[in-house]
């Protein structure tokens, strides 16, 4: 295997891997600290589509595995296929859907999938009607690539003028959407042509801070199941959101096979709203999700990847995962890196689970110490019968780690209990 990526994702993605009995080895590129314990890593680039497709053909490998966006919206996915490797993550045009915004709105109103309303703002003469036309708060969107970071929400005009008429100068247009209030959820579909399977519900916390406040960031931890999605709401998303995207895309001349990460608002009538599609699993529902499949991960990936996902029915577990993610100082802005990370414990065990460590931004330096090298550091992974007892063990684990200015939010799950 080769999985494509180097944060707390694919750290999550290399141990289902591992402890998959289908799998001798497992190669990442370019990992993290906590890949290199359980797998070989490679030092390439995740954007360096060449290097990828070479490194797979120099390994032989029976499948690919890419983790975040922008090598498939560059399509790697394409070019391994091109080679006869079997890749887990979308074709290019099929990686859209995330790369553009813009694109996937339009996609979604087309096929009548519940979702905001939106303004395209292509010159400043545009913002003040268009702000008039919804109530804020505001949502602005740049229609680019930005780590789940580049939406501003504001209930202040003048800032909202300011973000709308920034996307215009640096991109040529911006995106204003219409708020939807509710409860945010997440939910991984596992899709080809021949069909799909639904990963356990999960809820991310964009916001920095507790309460969900402060600016946005790439996740600063998630919980799975979430409550919030009930049997009555999961029907509503898999008949109104997930089979008419599926049956559009397996129209297309090319299939898409990867993961359809499908970023919801469910209102007080219980009714969803697509806030995103992503192309990918999501950073980090997928520390909370795939703990929770108890059938072999490899065999689910690789259905997906050849198109056979329909005669794979996988099994997942009934416990609750919770993660609390550990961020950098300065983090989501400038976050300091290079500084010494300590873990008192790496692992709680119990008979119904117990906590460990998903890397993200780690690497160990020439005298092989343990050091930071991003802004979401690690993640403190809890597994338990119930959310309140994983919930414990997670953050139990995290009161051994010790980072200089490091910040962790301390009320993740709390929706949910």
């Amino acid at each position: 295997m080769l999985v494509v990526g180097g944060g707390g994702r694919e750290h999550a993605l290399t141990m289902g891997l591992v402890a998959s009995p289908s799998v001798g080895e497992v190669h990442v590129a370019p990992g993290n600290a906590g890949t290199s314990l359980v797998a070989t890593n490679h030092p390439f680039s995740a954007d360096d589509v060449d290097a990828l497709v070479g490194l797979a053909q120099s390994l032989e490998c029976d499948l690919v595995i890419v983790g975040p966006e922008g090598p498939l919206v560059d399509g790697l996915a394409d070019r391994l296929r091109l080679a006869g490797i079997p890749c887990f993550g979308p074709h290019e045009a099929g990686a859209q859907l995330e790369g553009s915004k813009l694109y996937a709105k339009q996609t979604m109103q087309d096929l009548n999938i519940p979702t905001a309303g939106i303004h395209l703002i292509k010159s400043e003469s545009q913002i003040a009607d268009a702000l008039n036309d919804f109530s804020p708060p505001w949502v602005v969107k740049r229609d680019v690539l930005a780590g789940g970071k580049g939406v501003v929400v504001t209930s202040d005009r003048n800032e909202a003028e300011t973000t709308l008429l920034e996307g215009v100068k640096t991109d040529g247009f911006v995106l204003l959407e219409e708020f939807l209030s509710g409860e945010e959820a997440s939910m991984l579909i596992m899709l080809d042509e021949s069909g799909w399977v639904a990963l356990p519900a999960s809820q991310d916390h964009k916001r920095v801070g507790e309460g969900d406040t402060g600016p946005n960031t790439g996740g600063m931890g998630a919980y799975a199941p979430a409550p919030v999605v009930t049997d009555v709401v999961r029907q509503k998303v898999y008949s109104q959101i997930v089979e008419p995207m599926h049956k559009w895309l397996s129209s297309q001349e090319i299939p898409y096979r990867g993961c359809l990460y499908v970023g919801l608002m469910i209102d007080e009538s219980d009714d969803p709203y697509v806030v995103e599609y992503n192309v990918r699993f999501g950073d980090p529902e997928t520390q909370v999700t795939i703990p929770l499949i108890s059938s072999d991960l490899y065999e689910l990936l690789f259905s997906v990847a050849t198109g056979q996902v329909a005669t794979h029915t996988p099994i997942f577990s009934d416990a609750s995962a919770l993660t609390v993610v550990l961020a950098a100082e300065g983090y989501p802005n400038s976050p300091r890196k290079g500084l010494p990370i300590s873990i008192e414990t790496a692992m709680i065990a119990n008979e119904d689970g117990g906590a460990f460590i998903h890397h993200a931004g780690t690497r160990y330096d020439v005298d092989g110490e343990l050091v930071s090298s991003g802004g979401r550091v690690l993640a403190s992974t809890g597994i338990a019968p119930s959310l309140d007892e994983a919930r414990n063990l997670a953050y139990s684990l995290m009161d051994g780690i010790i980072l200089e200015g490091s910040h962790f939010r301390g009320d993740i799950g709390f929706r949910a209990l």
